[in-house]
């Protein structure tokens, strides 16, 4: 039977995306068993990441900074809702229209699982079992939609397996739903036994979401976290000069507090590495492979270093840049050990997700605290920055050094391998450019007139920061009083006291590096390599 003309299009959508929230919620739970990244979602929205031009990901950052995973995942779920009320629309005329939309999402996201560089052979299972639970949810509740009118059974889809054909429309009277007739039977839409599969179906998809939160609350690295104790390091940081941090209100401190520094990364779901289970290989243009445990590791000679790192992504002025100790191994002493061979000039290092970066190997050996780090201002890294491991090399933007989640190094040559990032139209080099930012007061502020200190912070990592200079609508420029550092590898903080008569005005700020190379105020965007250009603000004087 047609029940088109039975089930009304808005209950076969509520239908279709109840059955979609049941699929979810089911292949979520078994997700969280498995493997958290074989969530579907997690897998097609790392596919969108994967897939998506330089250009498409620049703006997502820019535009939703370190929410644009969320966004995503937020974006695919939406898609998904949409394409469930079509399914189910569509599965009025024939429950298998519906089961076959659902068949066909599936093997969407049995792709997007099983292509995932660490897919696993029991990866696609969440997939297949919350397809089945959603082809099942929404055969049952168009079942419950259209109930004959009589005595006849109410437990299955109008007309299924009847071989008359339907009959007229019957006219509905005052309260009672409209009609069909197939052969002798009498067919209606049953809007309240459709409710109460829907508040099943929501009961299911709920509770099923709620246990797949709480299994994957259960996260490996933070329970492992805090069982390390962090050994003392044979090389120990020097301590914080008097006079590193200016300690102004609204000023960056010197030290990004862990919580605060920024993430910029591929990873929709953070890895969940068991340090028990890490090892780190290294291969390739080498005379002696290495392999390497955690224990192996803290076992080592262990360098603690003050690292400003940058992301480039950071436009002018933009926050992705932080400043921490850390603590690890020398990435130069495990090299060497390995035995570089002299043709060799990248190392491509490999996350426990897949992803892949490319770092010059004749910077990691010049002598510079490069480090495979497992500690961050005096604690085990946290998750969402790469425990158990990851690099920190001073100097380099972080898409060319700084992999999170690190467990393999291959030795390689530029000219045969390429990283992730270089085939989207990034540069394979790095070095990080000098820049400057105006902390305080903020864009668009609005200040008192008289003495107002305008303030910031500066970087040239590994270079260092000899000078900054900050100007107001286009005057002479003016220089700034600096800020302590230990090293030439940290941001530097500035400062000046500005008498600021009212009105409307521009303050800009440049800095020179240890080198004598002056921030250029040409505006560049941060594609191919890093964003370059002069830091304004607009204030309010009153």
């Amino acid at each position: 039977m047609d029940s088109n003309k039975v089930v009304p299009a808005w209950a076969g959508a509520l239908a279709g995306v109840v059955a979609g929230a049941v699929a979810l919620g089911v292949a979520y739970v078994v997700a969280a068993v498995l493997a958290p990244d074989s969530f579907p979602v997690v897998a097609v929205a790392d596919a969108v990441v994967d897939l998506s031009p330089a250009p498409l990901k620049d703006w997502a950052i820019r535009t939703f900074g370190e929410s644009d995973k969320t966004v995503l995942v937020g974006g695919v779920s939406v898609v998904l809702t949409a394409v469930a009320a079509v399914i189910g629309v569509l599965s009025r005329r024939s429950v298998r229209l519906g089961q076959a939309g659902l068949a066909l999402f599936a093997v969407v996201g049995l792709l997007a699982v099983l292509t995932r560089p660490d897919a696993g052979a029991l990866d696609g299972l969440s997939t297949v079992v919350g397809a089945l639970a959603g082809s099942w949810a929404l055969t049952l509740l168009l079942g419950r939609a259209v109930t004959p009118a009589g005595e006849a059974r109410t437990d299955v889809l109008a007309g299924e397996g009847s071989p008359a054909r339907p009959g007229p429309e019957e006219p509905a009277e005052a309260g009672r739903p409209a009609v069909m007739r197939a052969g002798a039977q009498l067919y209606a839409f049953d809007r309240r036994r459709l409710m109460v599969g829907v508040a099943g179906g929501l009961a299911v998809a709920g509770a099923s979401g709620l246990a797949g939160q709480v299994l994957s609350g259960r996260r490996v690295g933070d329970t492992a976290r805090a069982e390390i104790a962090l050994p003392r390091p044979a090389t120990p940081a020097a301590p914080l000069p008097r006079g590193a941090d200016l300690r102004l209100d609204g000023l960056s401190p010197f030290v990004t507090p862990n919580k605060d520094f920024y993430r910029v990364d591929t990873a929709i779901v953070v890895p969940q590495v068991d340090p028990k289970d890490w090892t780190l290989r290294i291969h390739g243009l080498v005379d002696r492979p290495v392999e390497l445990t955690f224990d192996d590791l803290l076992r080592r000679p262990l360098t603690e270093a003050d690292i400003t790192l940058t992301c480039v992504s950071n436009e002018v002025g933009g926050p992705y840049v932080g400043n921490a100790r850390w603590l690890g191994v020398r990435m130069a002493d495990v090299l060497r050990q390995a035995g570089l061979r002299a043709d060799a000039d990248m190392l491509l290092s490999t996350s426990a997700d897949g992803f892949t970066c490319g770092t010059p190997v004749d910077v990691v050996m010049d002598g510079r605290d490069a480090l495979f780090a497992f500690a961050m201002n005096g604690e085990a890294l946290p998750v969402e920055h790469g425990f158990p491991v990851r690099q920190v090399v001073p100097g380099l933007y972080g898409y060319v050094s700084a992999t999170k989640w690190v467990v393999d190094i291959k030795v390689t040559r530029f000219d045969t391998d390429k990283a992730y990032w270089t085939p989207r139209g990034w540069a394979e080099k790095g070095p990080i450019k000098t820049q400057s930012r105006i902390d305080l007061p903020k864009q668009g502020q609005t200040v008192q007139a008289g003495r107002t200190t305008v303030a910031g912070v500066a970087w040239a990592q590994h270079t260092g920061i000899e000078a900054v200079e900050v100007r107001i609508d286009g005057g002479a420029w003016q220089r700034a009083r600096l800020a302590q550092v230990p090293g030439p590898d940290t941001w530097r903080q500035w400062a000046l006291d500005w008498d600021a008569p009212a009105g409307e005005h521009t303050i800009e700020v440049r800095a020179t590096d240890a080198a004598g190379r002056t921030q250029t105020g040409q505006q560049a965007p941060i594609a191919p390599d890093g964003a370059t250009g002069w830091h304004s603000v607009s204030v309010r004087v009153v």
